[in-house]
């Protein structure tokens, strides 16, 4: 009897697919809560005034939140080639293994993340044209964002998160260490997916869960729906003609950012 078809495997499939959804929504309600708690956020920055670790900390419950779902096709067909592998008294590898390594790549990107708001907001402190003129450069990493959803990069990246199965044929590891590769590995190619569409929060607003929720979305519908390609394809018309909207007129941004940075930057 296959994984797929045991009734063990079934309520193994069911309790990972429950356990992901449900760490999801409890990530969720923390960043509405953290959300309701910090206010409109304003005049604090890129990183609202979070020290390192509370910033690194929020960033890893938003990409449980937010990747959780759209990562759950590639963990459950992980865990169901291990499950045969187990029916046949082959060793037998943990799915959080795999996991653990898939959120890795988003807080180390977490870390630059950070790294790199800190050291664009030290800047604007020193430079006025940059502070006067932070919402055309949103407006400019708008219009980069919808580009790089065109770029044959990000196209490569989607193939690999939209096929699991064929990622897993293609890039199979034995073992724990193997287990830690391939989720490695798969967390890069998502991050390669979808990179940009995190970095346009910072200009729309780094707590602002309407915005975070449409990416969520975005990407979701890009992984799993047939049409996803052409959404992403869609996303970025619409990225690229708010990002030069903005250039033209800043406050359209301003609208949108408040809990972001102050409307002076």
């Amino acid at each position: 009897m296959t994984a797929s078809a045991s009734p063990a495997w079934s309520r193994e499939r069911a309790v990972i697919l429950g356990v992901l959804l449900v760490l999801a929504a409890a990530a969720w309600g923390v960043l509405i809560w953290q959300w309701r708690v910090s206010g409109s956020g304003a005049g604090m920055g890129l990183t609202m005034g979070m020290s390192a670790l509370l910033f690194l900390a929020i960033w890893v419950v938003m990409m449980v939140a937010m990747m959780f779902p759209t990562a759950a096709p590639m963990v459950l067909t992980f865990a169901s080639v291990y499950a045969g592998r187990r029916a046949q008294g082959q060793p037998y590898v943990p799915t959080w293994i795999f996991v653990a390594a898939y959120l890795l790549v988003w807080a180390l990107f977490g870390v630059v993340a950070y790294g790199a708001a800190i050291g664009v907001t030290e800047m604007a402190r020193r430079n006025m044209w940059l502070m006067e003129h932070a919402a055309q450069i949103g407006g400019a990493i708008l219009i980069l964002a919808g580009l790089y959803q065109l770029s044959p990069l990000k196209r490569a990246c989607l193939a690999k998160c939209r096929t699991p199965l064929a990622f897993i044929l293609t890039s199979w590891r034995d073992g724990a260490w193997g287990a830690f590769r391939m989720g490695f590995e798969h967390g890069s190619y998502c991050l390669g997916c979808c990179w940009l569409l995190f970095v346009i929060l910072f200009p729309l607003g780094i707590m602002n869960v309407a915005v975070m929720a449409l990416v969520t979305v975005l990407i979701f519908a890009e992984k799993a729906l047939p049409i996803g390609p052409r959404l992403a394809q869609v996303a970025a018309i619409a990225l690229i003609a708010y990002g030069a909207l903005v250039l033209v007129m800043p406050e359209l941004l301003l609208t949108t950012m408040p809990a972001s940075m102050p409307a002076t930057m």
